[in-house]
């Protein structure tokens, strides 16, 4: 057996015997809001293209599903998606299937079948989801070329890539207890027992336990599995991944948790940064500046982008040059994360008790609070039931706030509209709200 063909199997062989994620099928994933967030189409299409898309009728593809849970993320997240589910591992799928069908998800459909085989399924996706799969095939470019056969025109690809310079520590471990043979078949208690027992036999100062032993791996069999006794996991770096993309035409959107990737706040004061500095930092492109954040701050453990096919993203003007004339055609969307009954009664609460009103409570993308006092979300709170007109949102200010609170003189419509706008604008960049203009160009 050649060693790709081995790699292959031991993989496959790790989750037959370990499917994974394993968690409890009737767990539900409403309450993870950043979860629901990133899996949601409208999130990323969004990104590229600065315009919302309904989720009703599109085609989503878990590639390398495993047990069901992202399946079902994806599901709770696109309300009238097709979700099709694809592993090699049929215990997996067995579980998977049996999720979907329990939290009563009729539109699945799932396959016991390789990456290299979809075009087989005769489906294209609007949205591939191959999620923690990459960095276990022998040939993660052929990977993404296999998918990307699927991929529709206009689709997206989430995909992500372990970060070496972040589990180096670990990649050591697998080395390790690879060399004391302890992954060579699926391991069992016995394999278990025995690293459990080597790591608990080491002094606390000993580097490699100092550096990533934690509790959880004393009982988490899969925890142990996954981190210690891996079978083909493989770091990537930055410009690794970039690399990757280009031989596989495929063209980079966004990092998927972009807001941790910023690297003005890993300075005290940006600004008072060397000239020299920020000049040539403002002429790297944006591989570039992401791999300098990872060599300063390699915290990451996944290297998690989207992606699709070369010049799909339509023309748009980023929302900080808009023109007044773009503001007066422009439609307001809360995004459909927050469109929520929940959500809603807590923004009623607060406009009622004049609370201030936690936006950011349900999930942070900096690390300011996001409060919007009772006044601001009693405007908003029409975006919960549906988009809404700029203008609609600058007559509903008026009404709200009428008058001045140290002059006591009216409000002008000019007033209202900047006042919202600087709104909008700040929130639309945190990906609260997103922002379309029927005026082109």
């Amino acid at each position: 057996m050649n060693p790709t063909t081995n790699t292959h199997s031991k993989v496959r062989q790790m989750h037959d015997a370990e499917p994974y994620p394993n968690i409890p099928i009737a767990t539900l994933p409403q309450d993870n809001l950043i979860d629901l967030y990133l899996y949601n189409l409208v999130t990323s299409y969004y990104l590229r293209n600065r315009q919302v898309i309904s989720t009703q009728g599109k085609v989503i593809l878990d590639a390398g599903c495993g047990t069901g849970y992202k399946c079902l993320n994806l599901a709770f997240a696109n309300p009238g998606a097709k979700i099709v589910g694809v592993d090699f591992s049929e215990p997996s799928i067995a579980i998977a299937r049996e999720r979907l069908q329990y939290h009563n998800i009729a539109d699945a459909e799932f396959h016991v079948l390789a990456l290299e085989n979809l075009p087989s399924l005769g489906l294209q996706f609007d949205y591939i989801n191959i999620d923690e799969v990459l960095y276990f095939l022998p040939d993660p470019v052929a990977g993404l070329q296999a998918v990307k056969t699927v991929l529709r025109p206009d689709g997206i690809i989430r995909t992500n890539f372990h970060s070496s310079l972040q589990r180096f520590v670990y990649y050591r471990a697998q080395e390790l207890f690879s060399l004391l043979g302890l992954t060579e078949s699926s391991p069992d208690k016995a394999e278990f027992d025995l690293t459990r027992g080597i790591m608990h036999a080491l002094k606390e100062d000993v580097f490699l336990k100092s550096m990533i032993w934690k509790p959880q791996f004393q009982t988490d069999d899969q925890m142990l599995l996954q981190n210690f006794l891996n079978r083909g996991d493989k770091g990537w770096t930055i410009s690794q991944l970039f690399s990757a993309l280009r031989d596989a035409d495929l063209e980079f959107i966004s990092m998927v948790n972009w807001w941790q990737w910023d690297l003005t706040q890993l300075f005290q004061n940006f600004d008072d940064l060397p000239v020299d500095f920020m000049i040539r930092l403002a002429e790297m492109s944006t591989e570039e500046q992401l791999h300098l954040f990872e060599l300063f701050h390699p915290i990451h453990r996944l290297l998690d982008i989207w992606c699709g096919h070369p010049d799909a993203a339509q023309s748009s003007m980023p929302v900080f040059q808009w023109t007044v004339e773009h503001w007066q055609q422009a439609t307001v969307h809360l995004h459909p994360q927050f469109c929520t009954p929940m959500i809603r009664d807590e923004m009623v609460d607060a406009i009622i008790q004049q609370h201030t009103f936690d936006l950011g409570r349900y999930f942070r993308m900096t690390n300011e609070p996001v409060t919007l006092d009772s006044t601001i979300a009693a405007c908003l709170l029409p975006l919960v039931e549906s988009p809404q007109p700029m203008l609609a949102l600058v007559q509903r200010w008026q009404q709200i706030q009428p008058l001045h609170p140290l002059t006591l003189e009216s409000i002008t419509e000019w007033e209202a509209f900047d006042r919202i706008k600087d709104l909008l604008v700040y929130l639309e960049e945190l990906g609260y709200v997103l922002l379309e203009t029927g005026r082109s160009g």
